[in-house]
């Protein structure tokens, strides 16, 4: 059965992902690379640290493509 969790579960660690997931109240996001996975919960690494999701509350998850390059600071 395609899942969003199946989907993380075929993705190689250090992929890119966007993960949508319950939180009280509401849905929010993570959008970073895939650090972890076990049964229970997966890490997504962004760029204001980690978050830990509970696989029993993710709602949607694929990959993304790579962040795109930042530019210089003008001068």
């Amino acid at each position: 059965m395609d899942t969003p969790v199946n989907r993380l579960k075929l993705l190689p660690l250090g992929t890119r992902v966007v993960v949508r997931y319950r939180i009280n109240g509401g849905l929010t996001d993570a959008l970073g690379l895939l650090s972890a996975l076990n049964p229970m919960q997966c890490v997504v690494q962004t760029r204001s640290g980690d978050v830990v999701i509970a696989l029993e509350d993710v709602q949607a998850a694929k990959p993304v493509p790579p962040a795109p390059e930042r530019r210089p600071a003008a001068r």
